[in-house]
């Protein structure tokens, strides 16, 4: 696969890949083209938790397996794709052998938009990464309609989480990147879970315990974080789930939350967190249709 990395003036350069929109039978989603061209998208979007999956073998070649142990992914979200369009993903070259490196990273698509951006590290770089770097309160929250019922500081209920074999092969149809490691033995022992599979176990059964408090909106990514703290994270391995909402405002066309989460064993070692943005739109919500 690395055959397949072309090296352009200190920048890893990935294949193009058609990220596939796994989702878009998921009627009322941001993933169904009927919804998201109600609500101005050109169609159902691929979420942005797969196009992290363009990354792996690039932050192989830049940093080694250890980044599937600490390292860490922080990806903005720029502008939407739709099903099977052209995506490449670029990774900045670190230092030779650095043991702490941080890196910008892109996606664009096959036109020269840019999807998203933000950085990539290993080990315990000195510079906080881009999501850390982000301001949360660049909008003056007012009034929230959709998030009224929530508050910075509210916490998740604690889950179980557990990702299967059978999750795994459903994932391995449609993966852009696959590797060996995904589905067979790794260098730390079984199958390790892919950026998008991480992502929903540190995602949807936590924001599963929110959703009494939730108005009813349709919601989409807007920034991932992933950070490998004791990884990889496991196939078929018992953990826990929890964690907080950190910031909460609004934009002209969204409310937003910003939260972390934190995948744990059981004896309390920290193996994965992420902060994530979530955003929902206005002109989904019967709040805000009913007010106009």
């Amino acid at each position: 696969m690395n055959s397949e990395i072309e090296s352009r003036d200190h920048v890893f350069v990935g294949p193009l890949r058609r990220s596939r929109n796994n989702a878009r039978n998921v009627k009322g989603s941001i993933h169904d083209d009927a919804t998201a061209t109600k609500l101005g998208f050109r169609g159902g979007t691929v979420a942005g938790s797969i196009h992290l999956e363009l990354f792996p073998p690039l932050l192989l070649k830049a940093f080694g397996k250890r980044w599937f142990e600490r390292g860490t992914i922080s990806m903005y979200f720029l502008n939407a794709t739709t099903d099977s369009e052209p995506v490449r993903a670029f990774v900045k070259e670190p230092p030779h052998d650095a043991a702490d490196a941080q890196v910008d990273i892109w996606i664009e698509r096959d036109d020269g938009m840019r999807v998203a951006e933000g950085t990539a590290s290993i080990g315990n770089p000195e510079e906080p990464s881009a999501l850390l770097r982000r301001s949360l309160d660049r909008f003056d929250a007012g009034q929230l309609r959709i998030l009224g019922g929530l508050k910075v500081g509210d916490k998740f209920d604690e889950c179980d989480a557990y990702l299967t074999k059978d999750a795994m092969a459903e994932r391995m149809k449609v993966i852009t990147e696959p590797l060996d490691w995904y589905i067979k033995p790794s260098p730390w022992g079984g199958a390790i879970a892919t950026p998008a599979t991480m992502v929903q176990l540190l995602y949807s059964q936590s924001i599963a315990t929110l959703r009494g408090k939730l108005g009813q909106a349709v919601g989409l990514f807007g920034a991932i974080e992933l950070r490998n703290i004791n990884g990889p994270v496991m196939v078929e391995h018992p953990y826990s789930v929890g964690g907080s909402i950190v910031a909460l405002g609004q934009s002209p066309k969204t409310e937003y939350m910003w939260f972390e989460t934190a995948l744990n064993e059981a004896d309390g070692k920290r193996v994965a967190e992420m902060r994530m943005l979530l955003r929902f739109m206005k002109a989904s919500s019967p709040k805000y249709q009913s007010a106009s």
